[in-house]
């Protein structure tokens, strides 16, 4: 009889506890996580896609803001896509199959962005290839954690969703600095297609995915099933009130594409050190999601939410130190203001969107978790599209272009002062009691969910403060 070695059982032991969270590192779990890593690492391409519309596409601060509205579509429809997985096996399969697809698909549109793109019109829809991949691969890897997370207790609810955010942000973390040094040495092309070969992950971890076959016969009962569950859970109030609250709160005007104009043309800032400031948020993200997971767990939704936007609203003023330049005046060089300013602020949204996925985590039945959950986070991603375009309207009324940044510090108070506007609605949210509950009083539901934030310009999902997004 064969037994396992001492040290090998205290390593896993280790690992089960410590880096897993109690969770049994299974093949499957490490290809979901596998999945999360590769939306991460995506971020390789992020100021790429950057320089690639302000330099090779001369396109301004506004038009990159309504580019990035446009390529977040895709995260609008999935609803669309966890109905297809849910109710439309492929040869009886549900999960395994699309997430083939959806990294074949992430593989096509960075060949593409490589090789044939050189319009605005062709970079748009090659982004929101790109999109469409992520968004359905996050809409099957969501629903395979919420299967998992079910069975996590009321007390460890958020341990599984930890795990998922951790494996993003150290996906994000790998590649972060290189973001910006590869650009030091090769074009933007380049680094698209070494960013191509990424998806093709998720297309062979999908192997490792244990699900079973779906009798052909009981796909439109499946269906119909899905429908009578899903009316069913729309109109709760407790789930569309709070959903309503989300909305607002991630609606608010973003100042991103202008910023990122401002600190390539009016700062210098090179890619090497947009680098190590994207090495910086991933670092903190971490340690935002360490936090979250440490102390504020268990902190009521209406206290996190109100406080974090109230932090939020103030720590982004001081970006007016940054545009107006009078961080100079009192000795902070711009590149060393912009790293501190960044930790920061990213340690507070980290901890800010944690609650958002605890609070969904309540509202998904068994047999519609794609399905329901995508409806869920779609309406706040169609917030962000709605933040985006806030964006590129008040860019253009306020005449900022990629030269143009006189009106750039009152871009920065209207968006960070709006963020304050969804506080009046609080009460939407659960209160203390019902905070540590779940909203629906089904018993089966899950306690956890796993990641699903906005997709930025490279397709990863990354958390942003509202109002005013780096």
């Amino acid at each position: 009889m064969i037994t396992a070695l001492p040290g090998f059982t205290k390593v896993k032991h280790f690992l089960t506890e410590k880096v897993f969270l109690g969770h049994e590192p299974s093949p499957e779990l490490i290809a979901i996580l596998l999945v999360y890593v590769v939306q991460g690492v995506l971020g390789l391409a992020r100021l790429a896609v950057s320089f690639f519309l302000k330099d090779e596409l001369a396109l301004s601060p506004a038009q990159v803001s309504a580019l990035m509205g446009v390529a977040a579509l895709p995260w609008m429809i999935k609803p669309l896509f966890g109905f297809v997985s849910d109710g439309l096996p492929i040869f009886g399969y549900r999960r395994r199959p699309y997430l083939i697809l959806s990294g074949l698909l992430g593989t096509l549109a960075w060949l593409l962005l490589a090789t044939v793109v050189h319009t605005a019109w062709a970079a748009t829809a090659a982004i929101a290839l790109s999109s469409f991949s992520v968004a359905f691969g996050d809409v099957i890897v969501d629903s395979l954690v919420v299967e998992r997370a079910r069975k996590e207790s009321i007390q460890n609810a958020g341990s599984l969703q930890s795990i998922c955010w951790g494996a993003s942000a150290l996906g994000g973390l790998i590649t972060a600095y290189f973001s910006g040094s590869l650009l030091e040495h090769f074009s933007n092309r380049t680094v698209f297609a070494i960013t191509a070969t990424f998806p093709l992950i998720v297309s062979l971890v999908a192997w490792w995915i244990s699900e079973s076959r779906i009798d052909h016969a009981s796909e439109w009962s499946v269906v119909w099933q899905q429908v009578k569950q899903l009316k069913g859970a729309i109109t709760q109030k407790a789930i569309w009130l709070p959903t309503a609250f989300l909305f607002l709160w991630q609606a608010t005007p973003t100042a991103d594409a202008a910023f990122f104009f401002f600190t390539t043309n009016e700062l210098g800032f090179q890619p090497e050190f947009l680098g190590r400031v994207r090495l910086v948020t991933s670092l903190a993200s971490l340690v935002g999601i360490w936090l979250f997971q440490r102390f504020f767990r268990s902190v009521p939704f209406r206290v996190i939410f109100g406080w974090t936007t109230l932090i939020s609203a103030v720590l982004g003023m001081t970006m007016l130190l940054l545009v107006t330049h009078a961080n100079r005046a009192i000795g902070i060089d711009d590149h060393w203001f912009s790293l501190g300013d960044s930790l920061i602020l990213t340690v507070m949204g980290q901890i800010a969107y944690m609650p958002v996925l605890v609070l969904a985590a309540r509202l998904c039945p068994a047999g519609v978790e794609a399905t329901l959950f995508a409806l869920l986070m779609s309406l706040t991603n169609l917030a962000s599209l709605v933040s985006y375009e806030f964006g590129a309207m008040l860019m253009h009324w306020l005449g900022i272009t990629e030269t143009n940044f006189t009106q750039l510090w009152l871009l920065v108070v209207i968006t960070n002062l709006s963020t304050l506007l969804p506080l009046p609605f609080l009460g939407w949210l659960p209160d203390a009691e019902s905070s540590q509950l779940p909203i629906d009083i089904d018993p089966t539901l899950p306690a956890a969910i796993p990641p699903n934030l906005e997709t930025d310009l490279a397709g990863a999902p990354e958390q942003l403060i509202p109002g005013f997004r780096q």
